[in-house]
C-alpha cells in the first residue's frame, strides 16, 4: 500500500461498449432535452438548434483533448491531473474542484426532476409539489448512491438497462416527430444560422446553456483506471458519446420549435418533453417520455456520482484533500469515503434547496452556474492537451488539426462564453458559479502548504511519455508513466 489509503480501484472492469454507454448516459439526452429546452428557448428563442450546433464543434475539440490526454496519463482525476501536470498544479486543483462543485450542484438540479417525473407518472398535480419532489428525488439519489458504492460492474449493468430503455423511447419519438403533420411553425433553415441570436452576448448565453446539454460525456475519463485498454477506449467513447447526443439534441430541439408554441415551452419549464410526447402521440406519448426522462435523470445521477467520487478519490490519494477520500472499499473496490461524503453533502443541499422556490427556478440558476464551471474545466483541459503535445504538433497535418488547432479552438471558445456570459447571467447564478469555485481556494492553499507531492508534479510531455509507454515491439512498458512522481496502487 504505497499511499496508505488502501488499495487502488479495480482495473479492467469495463469494455468499449460499456464506456460508450456511460458517455451517452453522462450527457443524459432525455433529461437535458426535458429540463433545458425551456432555458435554451428563454436564452435564444428559435436559435436553439444553432446554439447546439455551434457548441458541438468546440465540444468535439474538448473531447479530442480528453482523448489525447487520456493516452498519456491514466488517472481517475482526469483534468485535475492533466491540467496540474501541464499548466500549473493550482489550475489543476481548480479544474478538479470545478468538476466536484458542478457535479454536487447537479445532484440537486437532477434529483428534483427525477422526483417530479416519478410523481407525474401517477398524478400531474403532484409533480409541482417541491417538497414531495425533493423527497422522492432524494430516494432515487440514495438508490444510485448504493449502486455506485457496489462497484463499476454493477454501475454499468444498471446503466445498460436505464439508458437502453431511454434511447429506445427517444429513437421512437424522433421518428414520430419527423412524420408528425400538425405543426405550429414550418421548419426553417434559419434556425441553424446566426440570424436569430440577439447579438454576440445572446449567442454566448445560448452557448453556455448548450455546454450544459453536452456535459457529462467525460465520465469515461474518470473511469479510466477501471477500463480495459483505457488509453484508447475512454477517449474514443467520449467522442462517440458527443456525436450521439448531438444528433438527439438537434432532432428534439427542432421538433420542439416545429410542434410546440413558445408559450407551451415556457409554461412547461421542466417538462417540455412530456408535452411534446402528448402532441405527437396523444395519451401514451407523454407518459412514455416521462419514463424516458425519469430513467435518464436517474442514469445521469449515477454517472455524475462516478465523476465526483473518482475526482475526490484522486484528490485524496494525492493528499490535496483529506487522505481518507482516497480510501477504497476492500470488497467493492470503490472509494467509499468519497461516496459517503458526497451523499451527505448532496442530501443536505436537497433540504436547503426547498427554501429556494420552485423546481423550475432552481433548475434555471443551477444550469447557468454549472455552465460556468464546465467552461472552466473544459477550457483548461483543452489548453493542457495543446501544451502536452506541443512537440509533436508539426509531425503531420492531422496532429496539427486534431491535437493542436481543434482543442485550442475548443478551449478558447469555452473561455469566451465564460467571460461573455458573466455580463448576462443573474446574480444568483454568478454567485453559485463563481462562489463555488472560490471555496476551493481554502483546501488548495492548505494542502499546498502541507507539501503534497501533487504540487511538485512530473511534467506531462507527450513526446517523452509516448516513447516511455509504448515499447517498439508492441509490448507495454513495465512501468507506465501515468503517475510519474505520484504514489499509486494502480
Amino acid at each position: 500500500m504505497s499511499n496508505g489509503t488502501g488499495r487502488g480501484l479495480q482495473a479492467n472492469v469495463l469494455g468499449t461498449f460499456d464506456t460508450v454507454v456511460m458517455a451517452v448516459a453522462g450527457s443524459a439526452p432525455a433529461y437535458s432535452i426535458a429540463a433545458t429546452t425551456a432555458v435554451l428557448a428563454g436564452a435564444v428563442g428559435l436559435a436553439g438548434p444553432a446554439a447546439l450546433l455551434y457548441c458541438a464543434i468546440p465540444m468535439l475539440g474538448i473531447a479530442l483533448a480528453f482523448s489525447r490526454l487520456g493516452r498519456i496519463d491514466v488517472n481517475a482525476g482526469a483534468s485535475y491531473s492533466w491540467v496540474g501536470r501541464t499548466l500549473h498544479p493550482f489550475l489543476g486543483f481548480l479544474s478538479g474542484w470545478a468538476l466536484v462543485v458542478s457535479a454536487t450542484l447537479f445532484m440537486v438540479a437532477g434529483s428534483l426532476p427525477a422526483g417530479s417525473m416519478t410523481l407525474a407518472l401517477f398524478d400531474e398535480g403532484l409533480a409541482d409539489d417541491t417538497a414531495l419532489s425533493t423527497l422522492v428525488g432524494a430516494a432515487w439519489f440514495l438508490v444510485m448512491l448504493a449502486v455506485v458504492l457496489g462497484g463499476a460492474r454493477l454501475t454499468v449493468r444498471a446503466q445498460l438497462v436505464m439508458s437502453g430503455v431511454e434511447l429506445a423511447v427517444l429513437a421512437l419519438f424522433a421518428v414520430l416527430a419527423l412524420v408528425h403533420s400538425d405543426t405550429s411553425l414550418p421548419f426553417d433553415w434559419s434556425w441553424l444560422g446566426f440570424g436569430h441570436f440577439d447579438g454576440v452576448s445572446g449567442f454566448a448565453s445560448g452557448a453556455l446553456v448548450a455546454a450544459f446539454y453536452y456535459w457529462g460525456w467525460d465520465v469515461t475519463s474518470n473511469l479510466s483506471e477501471e477500463t480495459r485498454d483505457s488509453r484508447r477506449t475512454t477517449g474514443l467513447a467520449g467522442l462517440i458519446g458527443v456525436g450521439v447526443v448531438f444528433l438527439l439534441f438537434e432532432v428534439f430541439t427542432i421538433a420542439a420549435n416545429v410542434i410546440l408554441t413558445s408559450q407551451q415551452i415556457e409554461d412547461n419549464g421542466a417538462n417540455v418533453l412530456a408535452v411534446l410526447g402528448d402532441e405527437v402521440w396523444p395519451g401514451w406519448g407523454g407518459k412514455l417520455l416521462i419514463v424516458a426522462v425519469m430513467l435518464s435523470t436517474v442514469a445521469t445521477l449515477e454517472t455524475t456520482l462516478i465523476q465526483v467520487t473518482r475526482s475526490l478519490f484522486a484528490m485524496g490519494r494525492d493528499r490535496t484533500m483529506p487522505s481518507a477520500l482516497g480510501r477504497v472499499h476492500r470488497t467493492w473496490n470503490t472509494p467509499w469515503v468519497s461516496i459517503a461524503v458526497v451523499g451527505a453533502v448532496a442530501l443536505a443541499m436537497f433540504v436547503a434547496s426547498n427554501a429556494l422556490g420552485s423546481v423550475g427556478d432552481i433548475l434555471a440558476d443551477a444550469i447557468s452556474a454549472i455552465g460556468l464551471q464546465i467552461a472552466v474545466y473544459y477550457g483548461l483541459a483543452g489548453l493542457a492537451a495543446v501544451v502536452a503535445y506541443r512537440k509533436t504538433l508539426l509531425k503531420s497535418p492531422s496532429d496539427f488539426l486534431l491535437g493542436g488547432l481543434w482543442p485550442l479552438f475548443g478551449a478558447l471558445f469555452m473561455f469566451w462564453i465564460l467571460v461573455e456570459s458573466l455580463g448576462e447571467l443573474d446574480s444568483a447564478a454568478i454567485a453559485i458559479g463563481v462562489g463555488g469555485l472560490a471555496t476551493g481556494l481554502a483546501p488548495m492553499l492548505w494542502y499546498w502548504r502541507q507539501g503534497s507531492d501533487y504540487y511538485r508534479p512530473a511534467r506531462l510531455d507527450a513526446s517523452r511519455t509516448v516513447e516511455a509507454d509504448y515499447a517498439p515491439d508492441g509490448r507495454a512498458a513495465a512501468h507506465a508513466t501515468s503517475y510519474e512522481g505520484l504514489p499509486t496502487d494502480f
